[in-house]
């Protein structure tokens, strides 16, 4: 793709297959991704972002959506694409609970129009009543990435003038340094006796060669993700890109270790840990109960096991593999005579002696102890967890809740293929003169068609473009009408590439202007902030 000049009003770029909607599934296949590995430190593409919620189990943002008050338009236009587990969080707004929001920036560059996303998305939070929390990874910029500790210090500033400009409120806020927080470290620390590295090197790839520094900087960004629970447990989002869902994954399994007590459905005294079997035992188990008085008439295991060899063809046609089916079944015929009820189990996993001990006093109701667990048959699943958390943070424990994370698409460069820190013409940088950001818009490459006849006739792919992007993302703000207007009059071809990107052109000189006033405010009163943004004259390298 080449683009146009300055004053032409003739679309470029190649063409491609129609859209027929804003997409929400993904945008520009920016060229040379990998459709299946997501590395934090790698290269931000994704070729299909609906292949992410097959492979890594990142659910569609659209289905939790409806749930969401006020959505921000990111949301809306389906920028943010993916969450894990967000529902928690789009409650605790609905209901005026507490929650928070958090993201991280690894000062290496200028902070660009790639990062305001993740800017936008933490102010969001906070506006909605969430306590928000931006940090600077700096101790990940210096041990993954090498930088100085002076050049840290200068783009940790930009970086916090940029969030301050943007709207972040530091009364109502907290913005930190992994280096300066103790409190950080010291969960960090904690984190890590639940970490090894056998783990660290199937997750990211790391080899002998992986200094300690590095290792010791991911438990560390563990601990930024759980920071926001340090005093108590809550809801917690973490905006992020897509490449940075295996720290997410890793957050997740690290919150469940660290709690004195897991919690689980149950049948009988085996254990049940693969979810697909629990599915089967419990659909097996209301299917051959039905109305049935258990106290009249006890079911045992071996009955259980009878009723799912009988129907065996059914489970594996109603979507069970039948490894998942011979797993069972040989867990049924081992347990033989032992009755098989449904039943709330508390796992032991972490919990102290007094822990447990107190546990087992809080069921009320029936209950059955054995060294490692406790069953009890008169609690919700709900209760149970409720109960669990508050036995684990009346004696010491954290209590947390597993963190949630919503997932934007990357902006593409505006020269075609990935936006990158190190190609300036690639991206515009938020600390941008106006004009040179005017220039680089009017530069871009675009989704047009070869000629102007042929833009009228065919219309243009704005799915394709790096300039449409720009209104999607950024410059038409709030108003989902104009960004619907840009985009339709571009497929439907009464736009061309050249007024559209003098527009676009115009809106981002004007957006960089503002902005930078907005910082030049703010960097007059950065002594008043709690971080430090001068760490290099105590430290070397």
């Amino acid at each position: 793709m080449t683009s146009d000049s300055p004053d032409s009003d003739a679309p470029t770029g190649d063409a491609g297959s129609e859209g027929d909607a804003v997409r929400t599934d993904g945008g520009v296949d920016a060229g040379g991704a990998d459709d299946t590995t997501l590395d934090p430190w790698g290269s931000a593409t994704v070729s299909d972002y609906r292949k992410l919620f097959a492979e890594f189990g990142i659910e569609e943002f659209d289905e939790v959506l409806p749930e969401v008050p006020d959505p921000h338009y990111l949301m809306r236009r389906g920028v943010i694409f993916g969450h894990r587990d967000y529902r928690p969080v789009a409650r605790a707004m609905r209901e005026g609970e507490d929650f928070a929001a958090l993201s991280g920036f690894m000062p290496t560059g200028d902070p660009h129009i790639g990062h305001k996303l993740v800017f936008d998305e933490i102010i969001w939070h906070q506006q909605q009543g969430g306590d928000a929390y931006g940090l600077i990874a700096d101790l990940e910029a210096h041990s993954a990435r090498g930088l100085t500790w002076s050049e840290i210090d200068t783009h940790a500033r930009d970086y916090v003038l940029s969030l301050l400009a943007l709207g972040f409120d530091p009364e109502e806020g907290e913005l930190y340094r992994q280096s300066t927080n103790r409190e950080v470290q010291d969960l960090a620390f904690e984190l890590g006796v639940e970490a090894n590295f056998s783990e660290l090197q199937a997750i990211y790839d790391f080899d002998g060669e992986t200094d300690v520094s590095h290792m010791q900087s991911v438990v560390t960004q563990m601990a930024d993700i759980l920071y926001p629970q340090a005093d108590g447990p809550r809801p917690t989002v973490i905006p992020v890109g897509p490449d940075q869902d295996p720290h997410m994954r890793l957050a997740r399994d690290l919150a469940a270790r660290m709690r004195y007590f897991r919690v689980t459905e149950a049948f009988a005294g085996f254990e049940v840990d693969d979810e697909g079997e629990r599915a089967l035992l419990s659909e097996l188990y209301a299917d051959i109960t039905g109305d049935r008085d258990d106290d009249e008439d006890t079911l045992r295991c071996e009955d259980a096991a009878e009723a799912l060899r009988a129907d065996r063809t059914d489970y594996e046609g109603a979507g069970y593999d039948g490894a998942t089916v011979e797993a069972v079944l040989t867990k049924l015929e081992n347990a033989g005579m032992e009755p098989i009820r449904r039943r709330t189990r508390f796992l032991g996993r972490n919990a102290t002696d007094e822990a447990f001990d107190a546990l087992i006093e809080a069921v009320e109701g029936e209950k059955r102890v054995y060294d490692e667990h406790v069953d009890a048959f008169d609690l919700s699943r709900e209760a149970a967890e409720d109960l669990a958390r508050e036995v684990e943070l009346d004696h010491g424990g954290y209590g947390f809740v597993a963190p949630s994370s919503i997932y934007h698409r990357f902006m593409t460069g505006l020269t075609g293929g990935k936006m990158s820190s190190s190609v300036p013409a690639s991206h515009i940088s938020l600390l941008d003169d106006p004009e040179d950001g005017y220039d680089k818009v009017k530069a871009a490459t675009t989704g047009g068609r070869e000629t102007a006849e042929k833009q009228r006739e065919l219309g243009g792919e704005a799915d394709e473009c790096p300039v449409y992007e720009l209104y999607a993302y950024l410059l038409a703000g709030d108003d989902d009408e104009f960004a619907t207007e840009v985009y339709e009059e571009c497929v439907g071809g009464e736009r061309l590439c050249g007024g559209c990107k003098e527009q676009a052109a115009e809106l981002m000189a004007e957006f960089l202007e503002d902005h930078q006033e907005q910082r030049e405010e703010w960097a007059d009163r950065l002594d008043e902030l709690d971080i430090d943004l001068d760490v290099a004259a105590d430290r070397r390298g």
